[in-house]
């Protein structure tokens, strides 16, 4: 347990990792902050701040490298251009990544999405668009809409698909039915430091929250006080807090 593994990234010539905590219990597929590594997570502390889950076997993190490098935080490019580079990374999640936690699981199971900040878009994203795979995704301090994050240019079908606010919004008919029996949302934030400025965090989850309940997506919105920044001691405080009655 704890050691990296490389895998390769369809069509490209690179490869992500993906490091594993825990022996048994639910699979949590975890996304670090901001163009952040598989190690952040427990080197931050989150895995130890559950312990007793991971030692209990009633959880395995799966913690994966973000791609934002050379997606969402090169700003230099065009908000469609990041958007379509995005694509790789979730081909990889696919391909790659799932495959690998459920060889590791011992077949396909259910996963719960985890992240934090940026993460907690990678994760509640990835959930509402393959909740066949992932049906709850729980958000820590998290934006969801990608367009306000330093963009530029014309946004086409790219940034929609990318986008919670927006393809949220577009969800209507059978998809949406399925979605309401499906998924579930679990958006964690705080109201102190960062959790506004620059991080937007606070007035996106509550606007996001507010879109889901609007559809009638099953979702919970926590919002912590005013001591509560964004950052990983109240992250830890907040997984801790809430995982238990997911594994």
């Amino acid at each position: 347990m704890g050691e990296r593994v490389e895998l390769p990234v369809p069509g490209m010539d690179l490869s992500l990792g993906v490091i594993r905590h825990g022996h048994w219990g639910r699979p949590v597929l975890v996304f670090p902050s901001e163009a952040g590594r598989a190690e952040d997570f427990a080197d931050n502390g989150m895995v130890a701040a559950t312990q007793d889950l991971v030692d209990a076997g009633r959880v395995s993190y799966f913690c994966v490298d973000a791609a934002d490098r050379w997606t969402w935080s090169d700003n230099a490019a065009t908000t469609e251009e990041r958007a379509t580079r995005h694509r790789a990374y979730t081909r990889w999640l696919e391909g790659a990544a799932l495959p690998w936690i459920a060889d590791q699981v011992g077949g396909d199971q259910p996963v719960i999405t985890l992240g934090v900040s940026m993460g907690a878009y990678h994760a509640v994203h990835f959930a509402l668009t393959h909740a066949h795979l992932a049906p709850l995704s729980i958000g820590l301090s998290g934006s969801y809409d990608v367009t306000s994050w330093h963009g530029h240019g014309e946004q086409g079908e790219a940034t929609y698909l990318a986008n919670p606010m927006s393809y949220v919004a577009g969800m209507h008919g059978e998809h949406l039915d399925w979605i309401r029996r499906t998924a579930s949302v679990l958006l964690v934030v705080g109201e102190g430091p960062f959790e506004v400025s620059p991080t937007q965090a606070l007035p996106s989850t509550i606007a996001f929250a507010k879109l889901l309940s609007e559809k009638g997506i099953p979702h919970q919105l926590d919002v912590w006080g005013h001591d509560s920044a964004h950052d990983w001691p109240w992250w830890q405080k907040q997984l801790a807090h809430h995982l238990p009655r997911f594994c």
